[in-house]
Order: C-alpha cells, then sequence, then structure tokens
C-alpha cells in the first residue's frame, strides 16, 4: 500500500494571535492531519509565536516585514521532510476535509505540482463577500489565467509539491514586501509544472482586504507592481517563448514517490 505523501503547512503570520489562533484550531480538526504546521513570526509583537508553539507548531522567525520574505522562509524550512507543502494565512479557516482534499489531489494525479482554489469571505457584509468571491478572488482567477494561460496561485488556499518550490524559489522575487507573492509565484510557474484550479477546494478568509476602498486598491495596484518587477517574465510573448522550448526539451520526469522513514 503506497505511503500518503507528507504535508506541511506554511502560515506566515504577522500580530495576528486571534485569527492565527482560530486558523490552527481548524487546522487541529482536520480529518487528515499535516504532518508539520510552520509558523513563521514576521517580527510580532503580540502573542502570535506563543499561540502557535501552544498548538505544537514550528515557529520560525523571519524579521524582514512582508507577505513575500515570510512565506518564501516558510517554504524552505518545509523543505525539510515534505512532499508537499501547503499555504494559509493566519486568518483563514480551513474546513475538516482541507488537507485530505489535498493529499488525495496528489496522489490521484501524479502529473500535478500545484493545486489551488477559491476563497468564501467571512466578516464582512453580504455585499462585500461576494464582492470579494466573485470580482476580487474570482476575477483575479479568471484574468490571470486568461493573460498566463495557467490559473493564479491563491496564497491563502493552495499547495505545491516541495519539487516545484525547489525550482523556483530562486526565481522568485522573494525578498521584495511590496508585491503579490502568490501572483509572483505564478508568474515563475510555467504549464509543465502541473498548475490546477479546484472551485470546490474554498478557503474561508477574512474579508478585511476588500471592506475598504483604500485598502482594496492597495492590492490591486499590487498586481501591476507585481507585473513590472517580474518583467518580462510575466509577458505573453515570453511564456509562449519559452513554453515553445520546452515542448522541444526532452522530458525529465520527476513523479512523487515516497521514501520510507521510520513510523512510516
Amino acid at each position: 500500500m503506497p505511503l500518503a505523501p507528507r504535508v506541511a503547512v506554511v502560515i506566515p503570520c504577522r500580530n495576528d494571535a486571534v485569527y492565527l489562533e482560530a486558523c490552527l484550531t481548524a487546522l487541529a480538526a482536520q480529518t487528515h492531519p499535516a504532518d508539520r504546521v510552520v509558523v513563521v513570526d514576521n517580527a510580532s509583537t503580540d502573542a502570535s509565536a506563543d499561540v502557535a508553539r501552544r498548538f505544537g507548531a514550528v515557529v520560525v522567525s523571519e524579521p524582514e516585514i512582508g507577505i513575500w520574505p515570510a512565506a518564501a522562509r516558510g517554504y524552505d524550512e518545509a523543505l525539510e521532510g515534505a512532499d508537499i507543502i501547503a499555504r494559509l494565512d493566519a486568518d483563514s479557516r480551513p474546513h475538516p476535509d482541507w488537507v485530505g482534499r489535498l493529499v488525495r489531489a496528489f496522489v490521484s494525479d501524479p502529473s500535478l505540482g500545484v493545486l489551488t482554489g477559491g476563497a468564501e469571505f467571512y466578516g464582512g457584509s453580504p455585499l462585500q463577500n461576494y464582492l470579494g468571491e466573485r470580482w476580487y478572488i474570482g476575477g483575479g482567477h479568471y484574468w490571470i489565467r486568461k493573460w498566463l494561460g495557467i490559473p493564479l496561485v491563491f496564497g491563502s488556499n493552495f499547495a505545491m509539491r516541495a519539487r516545484v518550490w525547489e525550482r523556483v524559489r530562486d526565481q522568485v522575487d522573494r525578498g521584495n514586501a511590496r508585491i503579490h507573492d502568490d501572483l509572483d509565484l505564478t508568474i515563475r510557474l510555467r504549464s509543465s509544472d502541473g498548475v490546477r484550479y479546484d472551485p470546490q477546494l474554498r478557503m474561508p478568509v477574512s474579508a478585511r482586504p476588500v471592506q475598504t476602498l483604500g485598502g482594496l486598491s492597495r492590492r490591486v495596484f499590487k498586481v501591476a507592481s507585481t507585473f513590472a518587477a517580474s518583467w518580462p517574465e510575466g509577458a505573453a510573448w515570453r511564456r509562449a517563448e519559452l513554453e515553445g522550448r520546452l515542448r522541444d526539451e526532452p522530458d525529465p520526469g520527476g513523479e512523487w514517490e515516497p521514501e520510507l522513514s521510520p513510523g512510516r
């Protein structure tokens, strides 16, 4: 009987102790528990790190403030012993079958390299929640796929094989706190990485980003900043050129194969 892949969940966190406690409570109730939970303390001044330790999470520190520096630090830490690196934000509240759905998807499809899903906003008005799900996240999925040819990786709800991060970790703009980390990651991915969007893989997340016009505007503006910082990798013509070259290269393989380890 094949072994299940080992899953590490990465949660960047800065001064979000209350949200983080709810997130870790939901993770503790998973029908398929994660093998490891890594909370990246991004120079928090509240009790975030204490909350993480109370739930048994591995706490690593990233003093450079910003979601990309924190997320990348977590992915690097997760490489130790993980086959799949999953990602949440502190205000994510995963459904009980979230990790199990990820594992089943990767086991059933060896070509799958990255799996992402959608959002269910909570805490806002019905209109804010609707616009956040359908316009902000839904629109991002639609337009990014149109432009890049692959689905947008949603930072609050995705997982990737460890080998994918190993390939792109030195390509992403991981030290740039002024861009969208998930969009920058998407730009560095290619169709051969096996990126898939599952509309049924939904994640409850806080409506904070869409509750004010200023907050929403800053996030939309970051889209342009991210494409500018990654140019020309994010250009449609550059991606078409790269994909053409890759089709002409022999396939090196690289399906996931579990390693035997004590107790597994």
